[in-house]
Parts: structure tokens; sequence; C-alpha cells
């Protein structure tokens, strides 16, 4: 396994990892999530995601329950929560970034996973109801309280981070150090350009999600959506319309004959790819059989086939490339 330093900060992360959504508590069977992060944790994989809204909060406490059995030393691994949805929220505020719910969801979430402190704690949305300010007093009341050590955002825009960040230095707080976006092959520009000041100036560790598109870049959804596929989940349906259409399924198909002559596979090809941005911390994998996590923790062994040459052919193939702002 190969590491990279979070952004600015100085803590190395597994340049792939591991993360629960939809699988954890409602996909698999918990025997199988076991086996699933041994097999990454044994490939030196450090860093699980979670949240506290995958399967409501029981896909925490499977993890909790998994990581409660290991003999593996706490300062050997990285493990996240999330806040804003709420574990089966019911009502106003067990939902949102006010400070309760912050406060709250973090002291749940350590319940959950049977941790003393969350090592990553993400703001999962942002809260137009919830001034940012005091967003960032909370997340960094929580690090003087050791309950976690780093907190970033997820799906924020730059905008709202470089507000977070001028929050933090105006009252000499901890601001945010990461932020997992959505990015693969199908979904460049948030990540490619909007983020790209961010990253030159305060710095954005990145812990990216859905590297194969929910799948589509594994090629199954080339001729439908497959019965019982992630896709064919009544609560993705929204991504269901957002991804497949004709567009992407040609281009998949034209990936998927390039990789064959490469040597390699689709979906390595696609992980690959994304590893070969500099601005990706770690690529989080998801899997529900242990042999296709086996198979894309092999994407390392990949990425030195991405030569320039290679980068140019498969840019003709996806013809998306973000145009950056001509100043």
């Amino acid at each position: 396994m190969q590491y990279n330093n979070l952004g600015k900060t100085g803590l190395p992360i597994s340049r792939l990892s591991f993360g629960s959504w939809i699988t954890f508590g409602n996909q698999i069977e918990n025997n199988i999530s076991e086996r699933l992060m041994d097999i990454a944790y044994d490939q030196g994989v450090n860093f699980f995601d979670n949240a506290e809204t995958y399967a409501d909060g029981e896909s925490e406490r499977v993890m909790g329950d998994i990581l409660s059995k290991k003999s593996w030393s706490r300062d050997s691994y990285i493990v996240s929560s999330k806040v804003f949805f709420g574990a089966g929220a019911k009502v106003p505020t067990q939902k949102g970034l006010h400070r309760k719910h912050i406060i709250e969801a973090c002291n749940q979430a350590l319940e959950r996973l049977k941790v003393d402190y969350l090592d990553l704690y993400f703001c999962h949305r942002p809260d137009k109801s919830t001034p940012i300010e005091e967003t960032v007093w909370s997340m960094h009341q929580l690090i003087m309280q050791g309950k976690i050590l780093y907190w970033g955002t997820s799906e924020w825009s730059a905008q709202e981070i470089m507000e977070a960040h001028m929050v933090a230095k105006q009252y000499n707080l901890i601001g945010p150090v990461m932020e997992q976006p959505q990015y693969n092959m199908l979904t460049r520009h948030k990540f490619e350009v909007e983020f790209s000041q961010v990253y030159k100036t305060v710095g954005l560790g990145t812990t990216i999600w859905s590297p194969l598109a929910s799948g589509l870049l594994t090629g199954k959804y080339n001729d439908g959506v497959p019965k019982g596929s992630r896709l064919d989940r009544d609560e993705l349906s929204w991504l269901n319309e957002i991804i497949i259409n004709k567009s992407n399924i040609e281009k998949v198909k034209k990936l998927g004959t390039f990789a064959k002559e490469l040597g390699t596979s689709l979906p390595l090809l696609a992980i690959a790819w994304c590893l070969k941005n500099p601005n990706v911390s770690t690529v989080i994998l998801g899997a529900t059989k242990e042999q296709q996590l086996i198979e894309n923790l092999k994407a390392l062994q990949v990425e030195p086939m991405l030569t320039e040459d290679v980068m140019q052919e498969i840019e003709t193939i996806l013809d998306n490339k973000p145009q950056h702002p001509p100043f």
C-alpha cells in the first residue's frame, strides 16, 4: 500500500480506503462486512469511512462491532463519521449542522463505532439554515475535547469551504482540512475546476467517493440495470436517472475496449485514473464480495500504466475535460 498525507496535515492516509455506504447493515451480511474489513486492513488500508445516516446508524454499529473484536491497535487505523442527515431523524433537532446535532451526533457515532475518538468528522452537506460560524465553532470544540482529530466537509462548494476558513482565521479556530466529493471519469468539474484555488491556498485533503460512478464504470449497466444491482435499489433511483444515459454508456463501452487493449479491466482503469490526480488523497472503495475488493485493490499496480499518451487517449474517449476560467 502507498500513503499520502491528508491535504496539508501530517496524517498518512492509504491511497485506497474502504467505505460502508449502502453495504454495511443493509446490502450484505455482517460476516461478509467483517471479512471485507480484514482484507482491506491486511492489504494496508488504514481508512474506514462511515456516516450517521448510512442504514440509519446500523452501518456504524456493524463497523463498531467488527472493530471491537479486532486486535488492531487503535493508532493503526483511521475511522470517520459524518453529520447532517441524522440517523433516521424524526424531529428537526436530530439533523443539520447546528451545535446541538453536531455534538449529539458525534457522541452517538462514538458509541456506535465503539471508539473513544473519531479521526475524521465530516459535515455531510452544507446546512443553509445554520450559520457556518456556528458549525466551525462546534467542530473546533469537539477537537479541543479530544472527541475528533480533524474535521472536514462533504459535497460543499469551494465558496462554503473558504467561508469556513475565513471564520476559523477570524476567531483563531481550527478549520476544515478535508472534503469528500464525488469524483470519477464522468463527474469532474467541481473537483478539477471549482476546487483548484482551494488546493493552492488553504489546501484540501480529499477522500473521494464513487470512483466507479456507482458501478457504471464497471460496464455492468451497458445493457440495462441488472436485478439486485446498486442502481436497481429504490433509494438510488435518483442516481440512476442522473448517470445512466446513452452518452455515458457509449463512453463506458469504448473505455472497456481500451482497458482490454492495455491489459487491464475497466474498474481498475477507472480507479487508477482517479489515483493519477495529485489532488486525490484517497479513493474510497466499496464492495459486496471479497474477490471484488481484492481485485480493485490492484489499482495501484495499474496506475504506472497511465502514461501521458494513455491519459490523452482516455481524454479523447471521455470528451468531457472541464474548462478552467481564462484568468
